[in-house]
Formats: structure tokens, sequence, C-alpha cells
């Protein structure tokens, strides 16, 4: 076999898949009827997948034969290796079909089943990731795990020609230790997925938190780990807060180190802008070339944030080149956004974003192309390395070793000349590279996702005084409460070529009320703030148990052999994280304080994780610090667009204030009453805006200039 995967064949048209048989017929497999990218990606293997569902249970009861589950995601490199070496592979698949019923899983679309196997694998390997590999019983509970098996065996790591026949002899002669392990890996799983009840009033959760990242920062590289180094933009939440509350410079410093070294590092696209998925190396220099829609709204709010607390210019910028990147190459025609672009392009990883100096020479000419090397560090033997090997490829990733200052110096440039013209050479290297072969786009549109680059978006509008960023969350929130919803009002998980699909989960919830809490605060348009508000209560509803914690499936969903609760924030905040902030923040809006005694009881049912390690919880710490730390309540009474209305809302948008909420009373609009009836009685003082501040269950005197609200506000 080739080491190059094959081309992959053109998927045939919608009339096409409608004729086909339901098996695929000879040409395809059951995935050739999904939506999903990743699923379709193997539409035509040799391996005989199934989506989940109980047909695939149904055939491995009536085959007595285990389940060989496999989940990835559209952009995952090594699943594009196994997928080569593997199920690409006629010998690999006859025997997966003879011994397994096969289910492929996108583990974007049912990060539930993910959750409940990538535990499972946690627990018997010590380390997990993607592709993840799982041989289930007839009843889907997991007897063994792993990530990437090749065709055949490397050092220690089995193959797939190996596993097969070791499995099917297992599962023949030793069914009853099969289900003994499954039953004990399965009880196991449901242990790590559940919550510990313990107290937190009194504690100072931010401290704690600040402490433990402190302990394990970089000094010299920023982050907080070596290698790998993953962007992880919520420690960024919990260290702004922490030093707006203490003062503690220490807390800001690592957030601007560390922003500073990404942006500078080749984890940053300095070509075409956003953030990759992480940098192999301790220096944030060799990225893993994939572009997640999430680290692009994380990193933008991290970056506007740490702006507002420090007025670094730079970080600003940063700020506008991913959102440039995002309205410009991730954004459907409808207003969603796109997930993902991948690592791979024509079978090879970082193909696409990678350099030599002769070809920046041959764009450039030759003083500029020469700038523009010495500028970025492209060299004649490559700065780049594979990821599995280490050896140098010859090619080059640009990046920054030095500040602009430094270099403007080194070079003897004035520095605003010196940026002026790499500005210019790198757009002429954006045209250039928009000719190669793009990597893969993952078109289809996520609910959670979305929710946070909608929140991205809406505090770009505030925080960097750019309106356009608001039409676009606000196009975006628009559709999503327009297509990914059913007849019932309750959000659906994904969307894609007009067809919105599966139910959603708490993440989905959550960063969704979160992004139009943003999008509320950015235009005081009230019916975001009233749908923030429903889709809480059905939240609420649907989605908390009885110890105020909330599970990631729904009361009414698919019944798998684990219902999880969790909160710890990995590269995605976790969904209950972010719901203590959402019910903190719409108690304080809405002066309902069963919201706030709701927030207080989720921080609670995970008390003890929050307690022990503060750091691996960053967004539960901010929310139950916003409750427990002091908050303050803003209304703003005028009408919307009146000029003094919109002075006060300029003077309260200046600055970090995290701990503040903001009310537009609008005389006009009725619809606030019914959402914050408090607020019906602060109206505008003698036909001017008036602003009321309060604070600590107190309020101070209203005020109609800016230059008093600014006093009162501090």
């Amino acid at each position: 076999m080739s080491d190059q995967p094959r081309q992959r064949p053109t998927l045939p048209s919608q009339e096409e898949i409608a004729a086909l048989p339901a098996d695929g017929g000879s040409r395809f497999n059951r995935l050739i009827f999904e939506s999903s990218p990743y699923l379709l990606q193997h539409a035509a293997n040799p391996v005989d997948w199934y989506p989940w569902g109980e047909a695939a249970f149904a055939e491995a009861r009536r085959r007595d034969v285990p389940v060989f589950l496999s989940i990835g995601y559209a952009t995952c490199h090594w699943c594009h290796v196994m997928e080569h070496q593997s199920f690409e592979d006629e010998e690999v698949a006859a025997r997966l079909n003879e011994v397994f019923v096969c289910i492929k899983v996108d583990k974007e679309e049912r990060p539930d089943i993910d959750d409940i196997y990538m535990t499972a694998c946690l627990a018997m390997n010590g380390h997990g990731g993607w592709p993840l590999t799982a041989l289930l019983t007839h009843d889907r509970k997991p007897f063994f795990t792993g990530t990437y098996f090749p065709k055949h065996g490397v050092g220690q790591r089995p193959g797939m020609m190996e596993l097969t026949p070791r499995v099917a002899e297992f599962w023949k002669e030793n069914r009853e230790d099969v289900e003994t392990n499954a039953e004990q890996l399965t009880r196991y799983v449901a242990g790590q997925s559940s919550a510990e009840h313990a107290e937190l009033d009194g504690i100072d959760m931010l401290q704690r938190a600040a402490e433990q990242l402190e302990s394990a920062y970089d000094p010299r590289n920023g982050g907080f780990s070596g290698a790998p180094k993953f962007p992880t933009p919520h420690n960024f939440s919990t260290l702004l807060r922490h030093w707006r509350r203490s003062g503690a410079e220490k807390s800001r410093d690592m957030c601007l180190t560390t922003l500073h070294h990404m942006r500078r590092g080749g984890v940053f696209d300095h070509v075409g802008f956003g953030f990759h998925r992480y940098a192999t190396d301790p220096f944030w220099l060799l990225p893993h070339f994939e572009k997640m829609l999430y680290d692009q709204a994380l990193m933008a709010i991290a970056c506007c944030e740490a702006h507002a607390a420090s007025g670094d210019t730079a970080l600003c910028q940063v700020a506008h080149e991913i959102f440039a990147y995002v309205l410009r190459d991730m954004t459907a025609p409808e207003g969603g956004f796109y997930s993902a672009e991948d690592a791979d392009s024509e079978g090879v990883e970082g193909k696409f974003y990678v350099w030599s100096p002769s070809e920046i020479v041959a764009v450039l000419g030759e003083a500029d192309g020469a700038l523009f090397n010495r500028v970025f560090n492209i060299v004649p033997e490559g700065n780049f390395r594979e990821e599995a090997t280490g050896r140098k490829t010859g090619d080059n990733i640009p990046h920054l070793i030095k500040t602009w200052p430094e270099l403007a110096a080194e070079l003897e440039l004035d520095e605003a000349d010196l940026r002026s013209r790499m500005e210019a050479c790198r757009q002429k290297l954006f045209d250039h590279r928009e000719t190669r072969i793009h990597p893969l786009k993952d078109d289809k549109v996520l609910t959670d996702w979305n929710g946070l680059m909608i929140a991205a978006l809406a505090m770009g509008a505030r925080y960097l005084q750019t309106p356009k960023y608001a039409e676009a969350a606000r196009r975006a929130a628009d559709f999503l409460l327009t297509h990914l919803r059913d007849e019932h009002g309750r959000l659906l998980k994904r969307w894609r070529l007009g067809d919105a699909g599966l139910p959603a989960h708490l993440d989905d919830y959550a960063f969704v009320v979160w992004g139009l809490l943003e999008l509320y605060r950015a235009t005081f348009e009230t019916r975001y703030l009233a749908e923030a508000l429903a889709l809480t209560e059905t939240t609420l509803h649907h989605f908390r148990g009885d110890n105020g914690g909330f599970f990631l499936t729904a009361d009414d969903g698919e019944e798998l052999i684990v219902r999880s609760q969790k909160i710890y924030d990995g590269a995605l905040p976790s969904g209950n994280s972010v719901m203590i902030c959402n019910l903190a923040a719409l108690s304080r809006l809405t002066g309902r304080m069963e919201l706030d005694q709701a927030a207080r009881e989720t921080a609670a049912a995970f008390g003890q994780s929050l307690r022990t390690g503060p750091s691996g919880h960053n967004l539960a710490i901010c929310g139950f610090d916003f409750l427990a730390g002091g908050s303050r309540e803003i209304v703003i009474a005028g009408a919307r667009d009146a000029a003094d209305t919109q002075a006060l809302i300029e003077r309260v948008n200046q600055g970090f204030r995290p701990f503040e909420v903001v009310l537009l009373h609008d005389p006009d609009d009725a619809a606030l009453a019914d959402l914050a009836p408090f607020a019906a009685g602060q109206k505008p003082i003698d036909g001017k805006a008036t602003a009321y501040v309060c604070e600590q269950f107190s309020c101070r005197a209203p005020v109609t200039e800016p230059e008093d609200l600014a006093a009162q506000l501090g």
C-alpha cells in the first residue's frame, strides 16, 4: 500500500444517495447517509461501518460478536493516519468485518458518547486522545480501549492484524472475563462521571486557583505546561479576575506574557491569522496545524479581556486578526460558523502552511524576501520538525523570536515602517498561499461552538469598539435560534447543508446562553436576554440533577451506560462551569434570586473538585467568585439611540470590570419590565438618560453625567 492516502472518492449527489441500498451498496457503506464530514470521510472505506445506533448493536447480538467503536473528528491528523493505514486497507477491513460490528462516531456531534469511552480509555491506559478505539459488549459496555492502531504493531503498540485475532479468541473462550471486565470498567466510569459535594463559602477560590497556576507557570516561554503546550484560554479568565479583585500584578503579567509568546510563535498563523490547535514544543513554535472554531473564540475572548485589563494595543490587534480569519474563512453564508480546518492537505500535515526561503523570495522579490525571512526566521535547513520523529523536514513555519521593537533596533529600521513593510509582504504571501490546495474545512455548524463565537464577537464589539462584530454575532445568533431548534423550541446539536439534527447537550445550552448574554450586553436588544432566560429555564428543567449539578445529557435523551456530571475544564470549559456563570449573571440581570441559589448549588455540587483543583475548573471559579466576592448592577435608563444614553453606555464599557451586569431600560421597551421588574422604576430624570448603580444590595444616587458615573464606578 502507498504511503500517501489514496484520493478520496467523489461523494454522490443527494439524489444518488437516496437511490442507494440501505447498506450503501458496493461503493459505499452506511456512513454515506450521514451528515458529519468525519463520517463521510469513511463512507468509502471497505470497513462495513455503522453509525451509532440500535441497528449496530442488534447486528452484534445476532452475530454474537463484539462491537468495534472508533471515535474521531474530521480535522484530526492521527485519525487520517489510522484511516489510511488500517481502515482503507482491504486486509484489515476484512478482519474487522469478520470479528466485529464496526461503529464510527464523530466526537463533535456526540460528545456524550465520547466522554464515556474516553474516560474508560484514560482509566485503562493512563492517557487518551483521538482516534479513540473501544471494544464493547452488546450492552455498550467497554472491555478494551486504546487510541491509534496501525495495520501492524510497532514496538509495544499492537497493530490491527495482531489485535483482531486475539480479541476474537478472547471473546469466544473467555466470555465471562469479558463481561466481568466490562462491568468493572463501567462502574469506574460512572464513579468518575459524578459530582462530590462540598461547601465553598468563605474560601477565596480565585486566590487558590491563581497560586496553582503560578506554580505551573513557564516564566521563560509563557504558558502553564511543558511540551505539548495548549492554549487553555480560560486560565486567563481566572488570572485576570484575580488581578481585578486583589491587584496582584503577577496574575495579569502571566496572561500578557503568555499571549505575546503565543502571538509571536508558530502556533499563530502569521500569514492568514488565527490560532492552530496547540504547540508540540515548549516554545509555541511547532504547531499541530488544525484550526478549531472554539480556539478562535476562546483566544479572542482572552485577548479582548487582557486588552481591557491592560490597555495593551498589541492584544487588541490579535483579537482583530482572529476575527478577520473567522469572518473570512469560517463563516457560512447563512450566518453560522464552520467548525474547523484540517491539519493536512494533500495527505501531508502542515503542507498548506509551511515555506522555503526561496519560495518567499520568489513571491516577494530579493529585498523584501530576505527581510521577511530574517524577521520570521525562515532558514535554509528549515525550522520545522515532524511531530512523530522530531526530524527536520526542510520546511519553515513563520514565527517571531524577538519583539517588534527589538527587531527594529537590530535591523536599524523605524518600527512603524518595518511593520508596514511586513504587512505588505504578508498580504502578498497570503494571496500566493490561496493558490495552494487548501486543507479540508469541516463545514458543519455546531451549536455549542457557535455560542462561544457569538460571545467572542459580542465582546469584541464592546471592548474593541467595532460594531461590525456585533452584527456578525447577531446574524449567527439569529441563524442559530431559527435553524437549530426543533418544533418544541429545544436546541439541536448541528446544522450542515440545510439539515439540522441531533439533540443538543448541556454545553450547547450553556454556551449559547453565554453568547446571548454577551450579545445583549453589546446591543441591549431585549430579545436576546429573553432567549437566554428561556434557554436557561429549559436547561434547569431537563439537565439539572437533584444535587444541583447538571448532566451532560437531557433527562429525555438517549439512555447511555453512564449519564455523566462533570465540571473539569479541558480544551473547552465545561457546561457546568459556564452554567454557574450564566445563572449568576441572570440572577443579577433579572432580580430572580432563585437563579443565584441554583448557581451556588451547582458550585457546591462539585465543591470537592473545586477545592482540591481550582485551576482545572477556571470558569466555575470565576462564576463562584462573582457570587461570593460581590457584584455590581447598573441600569441605564434612556432612549436606546439617544446621544446621552450612548454616552453613559460608552463610559460603562471602558475598562475591565467583569463583576458587573448592565441593563438598558428604554422607556419604549415594554418587554424589559417582564424580564427585570425591578428596573421598571428606574427612569430618566428630567428627560435625561440616567444611570443607576447598585452594589451589595444597596443603590447609589442616580447620575446623568458620564463623569459622575465614572466616579461611582471607580
